[in-house]
């Protein structure tokens, strides 16, 4: 029989939950519900510091994990899940606010449950896994961040420039939405070429991408 050649990842060990950037990630998914509470509330002020508290916890996690060598597989699924759940949640919430158009949002939304769906099926039929974030994934995470913190931002202060920055990164979000997909599709293309015959043995783990 023939053996796959994919080199396999260490096993999750719950243990992994201890270490200081998985604190703080798990942290980082706390902090959601009390955003949503302050958001239908109207306290914008209280939500946008809450959603600030929680991108600086994103950054320090990373910056911790590599500080202290502390990379672990179990946070290499907790981060992607918690910046979606977090921003994807934001701006589901923000659109029946009416504070974002619903099409950004549908177009978000569209963008990662296709492609939660593709990296699903060709886990299971042809055990490709470890799409790493691309360039347009980063900036399609940044622009998301940056359309929730000038929406949130324009609440408190109805300066112009706040209007101009929130109106400027909800193209920004769409346009990098659309080429993160569509760079996604052709990775997946190239990964199918590059591994035309499924795997004889099942994959270990999968990484979700951005």
């Amino acid at each position: 029989m023939e053996k796959s050649s994919a080199p396999k990842r260490p096993p999750v060990k719950l243990s992994q939950l201890l270490t200081a950037p998985n604190q703080l990630t798990l942290l980082r998914m706390m902090f959601l519900p009390f955003i949503i509470i302050r958001l239908v509330e109207g306290h914008y002020l209280a939500a946008l510091i809450l959603f600030i508290l929680a991108g600086f916890s994103d950054g320090l996690d990373g910056l911790l994990a590599r500080t202290l060598k502390q990379q672990t597989v179990l946070g290499q699924y907790l981060d992607p899940i918690a910046d979606k759940l977090l921003l994807s949640t934001i701006f589901l919430v923000l659109s029946i606010l009416h504070k974002i158009p619903w099409k950004f949002t549908v177009v978000v939304f569209s963008r990662d449950i296709s492609i939660l769906a593709a990296s699903a099926v060709l886990y299971a039929i042809a055990g490709l896994r470890d799409f790493r974030p691309s360039i347009f994934g980063k900036a399609n995470t940044f622009a998301q961040i940056a359309t929730v913190f000038f929406v949130l931002l324009l609440e408190v202060n109805h300066s112009r420039w706040i209007a101009i920055g929130r109106l400027t990164f909800l193209r920004a979000t769409f346009i990098f939405t659309i080429v993160s997909a569509l760079h996604y599709v052709l990775l997946v293309g190239q990964r199918l070429r590059a591994n035309p015959h499924p795997s004889t043995t099942p994959p270990s783990s999968s990484s979700a991408p951005i």
